[in-house]
């Protein structure tokens, strides 16, 4: 059998598991962590997940799953150009490419239906059951709900490296009551324990949701190329950025400088019909903007992840700023996608309610699936029983929200043989 490459960037610190994890004899444990995002049920039901545009609307443009596909073939290309070009990095000590593929793989695996605005509405819903968050949810599945049963679900028992690279976050809920988002969820204060550990004081970090480990920082500006990227390119196919509504928009901007070329790049490319090819090539230049540098922090003596820290050129986070505050004005606000995002209100509210009346309102009829039925039943308190609501709701895909607001709802829709 051939023995794996030997990395001393890792210790045993790194690939410590929530519990004891049987040795692998082909795969290392970060190979495995990743083995499992891509082989779950989580994992493929974000192909029908919205990323901007309503799945469906559309057939080119990005789903969860291809954006969270490029998200892991950036952050892949960042650690290869680092191991290459870092002075700190060589052959035998370097940044896991498959530790960072399998945290950007998991980025955006507990997002709920109809993108950030299905997560603002759960939000609201779940607030007085210690709220809802995008990234506190991936947490939640891969250390909790992965794998359902009948009875009762759990985790994967990921390592602490790859935990912590989902971990962009670390503020607890109670800590940040009136956050509409960024921290996790009070009950996975024992995730940030394992993952900091009692060596590192929480009073010796001065913004917990800034304290990232590299992994969670290469994801992150991964997640940021891709997202003012490739969604700007969807955007432009969809005729949400037209040429003259961009021009008016730049014109009003008074734009100058750097600013003012981004504006005409975005403009060329609307009018030679080249969005595609122009604002792909702008891939490469983003991840050869990345360099590694040294810090310290109070985990720094312990893990090589927080010895080293990401720092990205001024002018690709300039650049990427510009093109998220142009999607940000002209597509986010489109009133269009506000009217999308209406809908899927309405359909997460109606839903969130009729589950309440029966499950948190001691109902007896049975509305979710047996093993989901089994598990909430048997929950001693109404915030328990809720987070099981919201998982549930949470791991829809679009479609089945819609279709499951439908049969609760629609006289005219499904029968007893309609299965989804």
């Amino acid at each position: 059998m051939r023995p794996l490459t030997r990395n001393t960037f890792y210790n045993l610190f790194d690939v410590e598991c929530l519990q004891p994890r049987e040795a692998d004899d082909y795969r290392s444990p970060f190979q495995t962590d990743r083995d499992r995002i891509i082989y779950s049920s989580a994992f493929r039901r974000l192909q029908a997940k919205t990323q901007v545009f309503l799945c469906g609307e559309f057939d080119f443009y990005r789903t969860r799953l291809t954006h969270s596909l490029e998200v892991a073939q950036i952050g892949r290309s960042i650690c290869s150009f680092l191991k290459q070009t870092s002075p700190f990095l060589h052959e035998e000590f370097f940044i896991d490419p498959d530790l960072v593929e399998a945290v950007c793989l998991t980025h955006d695996l507990g997002h709920a239906p109809f993108g950030h605005a299905g997560e603002r509405t759960l939000h609201d819903l779940m607030r007085k059951f210690g709220g809802f968050e995008g990234n506190a949810q991936s947490l939640q599945i891969i250390a909790e709900t992965i794998y359902p049963g009948l009875e009762s679900r759990r985790g994967m028992n990921p390592t602490r490296s790859f935990i912590d690279g989902i971990l962009k976050y670390k503020a607890l809920f109670s800590e940040r009551p009136e956050a509409a988002n960024h921290f996790i969820y009070d009950e996975q204060a024992y995730l940030r324990s394992f993952v900091l550990t009692d060596m590192a004081s929480l009073g010796e970090i001065p913004d917990l949701n800034r304290f990232r480990s590299i992994e969670c920082e290469i994801m992150d500006w991964a997640d940021d190329t891709a997202y003012c990227l490739n969604d700007l390119i969807d955007s432009i196919n969809a005729g949400f950025l037209r040429f003259e509504r961009v021009q008016r928009w730049a014109e009003a901007q008074n734009l100058q400088g750097d600013q003012a070329k981004h504006a005409e790049t975005v403009l060329s490319a609307i009018r030679d019909r080249k969005a595609e090819s122009r604002f792909s090539r702008k891939i490469g230049s983003f991840i050869r903007s990345c360099s590694l540098f040294e810090r310290t922090t109070p985990l720094s003596k312990n893990t090589n992840r927080y010895r080293f820290g990401l720092l990205i050129e001024p002018f690709a986070r300039t650049e990427a700023d510009f093109y998220k505050c142009l999607s940000q004005d002209l597509v986010f606000d489109h009133a269009q996608l506000h009217q999308l995002q209406r809908k899927s209100r309405v359909v997460l509210e109606g839903i969130f309610v009729a589950f309440s009346e029966c499950y948190l309102e001691n109902g007896n009829t049975r509305l979710l699936p047996e093993g989901f039925d089994r598990i909430i039943r048997s929950k001693p308190d109404s915030r328990a029983k809720a987070r099981i609501l919201c998982d549930y709701i949470a791991g829809m895909t679009d479609g089945f929200a819609i279709r499951t607001y439908k049969r609760l709802f629609d006289p005219d829709f499904g029968s007893i043989l309609d299965l989804g």
